[in-house]
């Protein structure tokens, strides 16, 4: 079972930035396929954005532009860089890894897909 660690949550005022980051355990870091998913207050898990082994990535209309995903497979460490952070992006984020298959070259963006889930980390941008 691969454990994955979630930091870099916190309070923000809306137009700063912050970033998150996800660390993970395991040999064949690098062959996993990574996302990213957030669960505001009251609602379901959405999904934010995604990176394929090879550095592709996909993100979900409302980010696009603002959110970066990335990867270190030397640091088995997936990051979310958030700029111009909104009040409607307030939630608790969490990394997933599809590892059972490794994903691939393939970017995935349903809940189901993946196997690993980390611990969540909450953002909080105010007004």
């Amino acid at each position: 079972q691969v454990q994955l660690v979630d930091t870099g949550g916190g309070l923000v005022q809306a137009g700063e930035s912050l970033r998150l980051s996800c660390a993970a355990s395991g040999r064949t870091f690098s062959s996993y396929a990574l996302g990213w998913f957030r669960q505001a207050p009251g609602k379901e898990r959405d999904f934010v954005a995604a990176i394929n082994r090879n550095g592709g990535s996909i993100y979900t209309d409302s980010v696009k532009g603002r959110f970066t995903i990335s990867r270190d497979n030397a640091k088995n460490t997936v990051y979310l860089q958030m700029t111009s952070l909104k009040p409607e992006d307030t939630a608790v984020y969490s990394c997933a890894a599809k590892t059972k298959p490794a994903g691939g070259s393939y970017t995935y963006s349903r809940i189901y897909e993946y196997d690993s889930w980390g611990q969540g980390t909450q953002v909080t941008v105010s007004s």
